[in-house]
């Protein structure tokens, strides 16, 4: 048993999930023991309840009207820990995700993030292969072959042509960020992430680090975030946005109409 573990798991809570007891138990249940806080804007009986069976210190967020992008800048923050990973409610971890991040950090402690590969679950089934999920491994290839890369180039391969990067899949090297907000910006509402890898890809002398094991599954469910975003049709101008920092204008439309199509991946009834 580590006595003093480097490595803190941010379990973020909103409203009442039916998934939230789920991702508690996979990272309370991690070879490598790291520390495990709940944070939540939408403090309730439910999620008090949950930390009181696993014995949970619970962090709330004072500002209500921040989104998801500001509940993610309040939860790495207060990590108060080397390494910090935002831990999605929907979300579930395997075994050794706590292991890996902490042995990659110990490899390259110039890392600003490590991230790793990641499955999705569909109606409880795990899915290693579709096209979306294959894009974006054809994406990472170039850090694949990297594994960790301090050039701002190679750092961006991963989130030029779309975002890659999953981002409950990011472990944050606290130490290494000179920021207080990561996220935080009005006009990426649903690509706070996306527009935080940039930022984070700019930091000179710092790493990303990439972990291409599938090491934790993103639920795909309609009534996430993302995918009321698709609905109601919001994710393709942010990504758009996103994809002028990278591309001219028409460049940028041609390839967010591509990714248009990729939007119903994010959807179990299309």
């Amino acid at each position: 048993m580590t006595e003093n573990p480097i490595h803190t798991f941010i379990v973020l809570a909103y409203k009442e999930s039916p998934y939230l007891e789920n991702a508690i138990r996979s990272v309370l249940d991690q070879e490598y023991p790291s520390r495990v806080i709940i944070g939540t804007s939408t403090d309730n009986e439910y999620i008090r309840d949950l930390a009181a069976k696993y014995s949970l210190d619970v962090v709330v967020n004072p500002i209500k009207n921040g989104g998801n992008i500001g509940d993610f800048d309040f939860a790495w923050s207060h990590g108060d820990n080397e390494l910090v990973t935002i831990a999605h409610q929907d979300d579930e971890y395997d075994r050794t995700y706590s292991r890996r991040v902490v042995e990659e950090y110990r490899k390259h402690p110039d890392s600003i993030i490590l991230f790793t590969g990641y499955y999705e679950i569909r109606e409880g089934k795990k899915v290693y292969s579709n096209r979306l999920l294959n894009v974006k491994k054809t994406l990472l290839f170039p850090m694949r072959v990297l594994h960790s890369t301090k050039s701002k180039f190679w750092k961006q391969s991963g989130i030029r042509f779309g975002n890659a990067i999953c981002c409950p899949s990011v472990c944050f090297v606290t130490r290494n960020i000179p920021y207080e907000k990561i996220f935080r910006q009005n006009e990426f509402i649903g690509e706070g992430d996306w527009y935080g890898w940039l930022k984070l890809s700019k930091v000179e002398g710092t790493a990303f680090t990439y972990i291409p094991e599938p090491l934790m599954g993103h639920r795909v469910h309609d009534d996430s975030h993302t995918a009321r975003e698709v609905r109601d049709g919001s994710r393709t101008e942010q990504e758009y946005r996103m994809l002028c920092k990278f591309w001219p204008s028409p460049v940028a439309r041609l390839i967010a109409g591509g990714y248009k199509q990729g939007q119903k991946s994010n959807l179990l009834k299309k």
